[in-house]
């Protein structure tokens, strides 16, 4: 019976550049940020909820355009399994999507969070317990490293914030990572420059920021951008 990466060690999973190793590494820091959210208020939450954002979106991406393709043509349930890990992204984008014009201060906000660590936490479980390890069994750590060096590759440069439109398979989602990408590193340069600027720089800062989402809205609902992906995933 294929054994969970959490009890395993750095060895058992491959070395370093595993793709099961980074995996787990990315779910350790994760479950650190989910507990910063949690235990913090005011301007330190907000920045917990930033930083968790920086990590998780890069973090599916790379997993939806590298890892789900390679389990679909290397398991024989590849499919269903990650069907259920896409529904779950899609979840949450659509949940952060909404997190992002709710009031910090709210009972919505805090409903919209826990909701949304609630998905975070279970797709961890899933991906550690059940799809990684059956990956594990079916592949050699060679090639467990070469799919961790082009995992790590996308995760660097993958979009940053949530995008619920676009599909979460290729070709969509490959199509959209050139424009999103761009647009969502250059809101989060604008975000932070925002927050150490003077007044009237800081506004304006921000009002760039805005505009950017703007056309970062405009181009997820392109329709080569939502191509590829079950249809379910949005049920």
């Amino acid at each position: 019976m294929p054994r969970s990466l959490a009890a395993q060690t750095e060895t058992d999973l491959g070395g370093a550049l595993s793709v099961l190793t980074l995996q787990r590494r990315d779910h350790q820091r994760l479950e650190l940020l989910l507990d910063r959210v949690e235990s913090s208020s005011g301007s330190e939450r907000g920045a917990a909820l930033t930083a968790l954002c920086r990590l998780v979106f890069p973090h599916a991406f790379a997993e939806e355009a590298v890892l789900w393709p390679l389990v679909r043509r290397t398991l024989p349930d590849g499919a269903e399994l990650t069907l259920r890990v896409e529904q779950e992204h899609q979840e949450i984008n659509e949940l952060f999507t909404e997190l992002e014009v709710t009031d910090p201060g709210s009972l919505e906000h805090m409903r919209l969070f826990e909701r949304i660590a609630e998905l975070l936490r279970q797709d961890a479980r899933d991906e550690e317990d059940v799809l990684l390890p059956k990956l594990q069994e079916a592949l050699d750590p060679r090639a467990l490293r070469r799919a961790g060096v082009l995992w790590l590759a996308v995760r660097y440069t993958a979009p940053t914030r949530p995008h619920p439109t676009v599909a979460r398979r290729p070709p969509g989602n490959a199509l959209a990572a050139l424009p999103l990408t761009g647009l969502d590193r250059s809101r989060d340069r604008l975000d932070q420059a925002s927050r150490r600027a003077p007044a009237p720089l800081a506004a304006g800062c921000r009002g760039a920021s805005r505009a950017l989402a703007t056309v970062a809205g405009a181009v997820e609902h392109l329709p080569p951008l939502r191509r590829g992906e079950n249809p379910t995933t949005r049920t």
